[in-house]
Protein backbone atom coordinates (compact mmCIF):
# COMPACT_ATOMS: atom_id res chain seq x y z
CA UNK A 1 0.00 0.00 0.00
CA UNK A 2 1.27 3.78 -1.01
CA UNK A 3 0.81 6.13 1.54
CA UNK A 4 -1.59 7.45 2.89
CA UNK A 5 -0.84 11.00 1.90
CA UNK A 6 -0.54 9.60 -1.77
CA UNK A 7 -4.51 8.76 -1.48
CA UNK A 8 -6.84 11.09 -3.26
CA UNK A 9 -9.38 10.16 -1.01
CA UNK A 10 -7.00 11.21 2.35
CA UNK A 11 -6.23 14.65 0.55
CA UNK A 12 -9.77 15.33 -0.21
CA UNK A 13 -10.80 14.52 3.57
CA UNK A 14 -7.64 16.37 5.00
CA UNK A 15 -9.25 19.51 2.79
CA UNK A 16 -12.64 18.92 4.07
CA UNK A 17 -11.42 19.05 7.84
CA UNK A 18 -9.36 22.15 7.22
CA UNK A 19 -12.26 23.59 5.39
CA UNK A 20 -14.58 22.43 8.82
CA UNK A 21 -11.84 23.74 11.23
CA UNK A 22 -12.45 27.27 9.25
CA UNK A 23 -15.94 27.62 9.35
CA UNK A 24 -16.84 26.47 12.72
CA UNK A 25 -14.39 29.41 14.13
CA UNK A 26 -17.36 31.73 13.44
CA UNK A 27 -19.77 29.32 15.90
CA UNK A 28 -20.94 31.14 18.75
CA UNK A 29 -18.47 30.29 22.05
CA UNK A 30 -20.84 28.51 23.83
CA UNK A 31 -20.71 25.76 21.20
CA UNK A 32 -16.89 25.79 21.32
CA UNK A 33 -17.55 22.02 23.39
CA UNK A 34 -21.08 21.36 22.03
CA UNK A 35 -21.50 21.22 17.82
CA UNK A 36 -18.26 23.13 17.06
CA UNK A 37 -15.91 20.22 18.93
CA UNK A 38 -18.40 17.06 17.37
CA UNK A 39 -18.45 18.75 14.08
CA UNK A 40 -14.69 19.16 14.36
CA UNK A 41 -13.65 15.54 16.00
CA UNK A 42 -16.13 13.82 13.10
CA UNK A 43 -14.45 15.29 10.40
CA UNK A 44 -10.90 15.06 11.83
CA UNK A 45 -11.67 11.52 12.25
CA UNK A 46 -12.09 10.43 8.68
CA UNK A 47 -8.84 11.50 7.36
CA UNK A 48 -7.30 9.71 10.80
CA UNK A 49 -8.67 6.40 9.99
CA UNK A 50 -7.61 6.26 6.36
CA UNK A 51 -3.75 6.94 7.96
CA UNK A 52 -4.71 4.37 10.29
CA UNK A 53 -5.30 1.34 8.21
CA UNK A 54 -3.22 2.22 5.74
CA UNK A 55 -0.80 1.88 8.26
CA UNK A 56 -2.02 -1.33 9.27
CA UNK A 57 -1.22 -5.09 7.53
CA UNK A 58 -3.96 -7.24 4.99
CA UNK A 59 -6.70 -6.04 3.23
CA UNK A 60 -9.73 -6.76 5.85
CA UNK A 61 -7.58 -4.38 8.17
CA UNK A 62 -7.77 -1.28 5.94
CA UNK A 63 -11.52 -2.27 5.08
CA UNK A 64 -12.35 -1.56 8.59
CA UNK A 65 -10.60 1.72 9.04
CA UNK A 66 -12.42 2.68 5.66
CA UNK A 67 -15.83 1.46 7.28
CA UNK A 68 -14.97 3.69 10.29
CA UNK A 69 -14.03 6.50 8.30
CA UNK A 70 -17.26 6.10 6.54
CA UNK A 71 -19.19 6.38 9.98
CA UNK A 72 -17.40 9.11 10.86
CA UNK A 73 -18.42 10.72 7.61
CA UNK A 74 -21.78 9.60 8.03
CA UNK A 75 -21.71 11.31 11.05
CA UNK A 76 -20.27 14.47 9.86
CA UNK A 77 -22.71 14.83 7.40
CA UNK A 78 -25.40 14.93 10.02
CA UNK A 79 -23.70 17.40 12.18
CA UNK A 80 -23.65 19.71 9.15
CA UNK A 81 -27.31 19.69 8.41
CA UNK A 82 -28.09 20.48 12.28
CA UNK A 83 -25.41 23.45 12.19
CA UNK A 84 -27.56 24.77 8.91
CA UNK A 85 -30.93 24.07 10.72
CA UNK A 86 -29.53 26.21 13.75
CA UNK A 87 -28.48 29.13 11.44
CA UNK A 88 -24.03 28.47 12.13
CA UNK A 89 -23.93 27.54 8.63
CA UNK A 90 -25.14 29.62 5.32
CA UNK A 91 -26.52 27.57 2.65
CA UNK A 92 -23.75 28.09 0.69
CA UNK A 93 -21.24 26.64 3.43
CA UNK A 94 -23.59 23.90 3.86
CA UNK A 95 -23.91 23.11 0.12
CA UNK A 96 -19.99 23.63 -0.19
CA UNK A 97 -19.68 20.95 2.90
CA UNK A 98 -22.35 18.87 1.95
CA UNK A 99 -21.23 18.14 -1.58
CA UNK A 100 -17.54 17.50 0.04
CA UNK A 101 -18.66 15.05 2.56
CA UNK A 102 -20.58 13.03 -0.46
CA UNK A 103 -17.26 12.70 -2.14
CA UNK A 104 -15.15 11.51 0.03
CA UNK A 105 -17.81 8.72 1.14
CA UNK A 106 -18.30 8.35 -2.73
CA UNK A 107 -14.62 7.68 -2.54
CA UNK A 108 -14.53 5.36 0.53
CA UNK A 109 -17.22 3.44 -0.83
CA UNK A 110 -15.34 2.51 -3.71
CA UNK A 111 -12.63 1.39 -1.26
CA UNK A 112 -14.03 -0.64 0.66
CA UNK A 113 -16.31 -2.53 -2.69
CA UNK A 114 -12.59 -2.78 -4.00
CA UNK A 115 -10.94 -4.23 -0.68
CA UNK A 116 -13.87 -6.46 0.13
CA UNK A 117 -14.21 -7.96 -3.80
CA UNK A 118 -12.22 -11.22 -3.77
CA UNK A 119 -8.89 -11.31 -6.13
CA UNK A 120 -9.10 -14.35 -8.39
Amino acid sequence: MKSFKDLEVWQKAHSLTLEVYRVTRAFPRDELYGLTGQIRRSCASIPANIAEGCGRSGDAELARFFQIAMGSASELEYHIILARDLSLLSETQYGRLAGDVTEVKRMLASFIKKLSTPRS
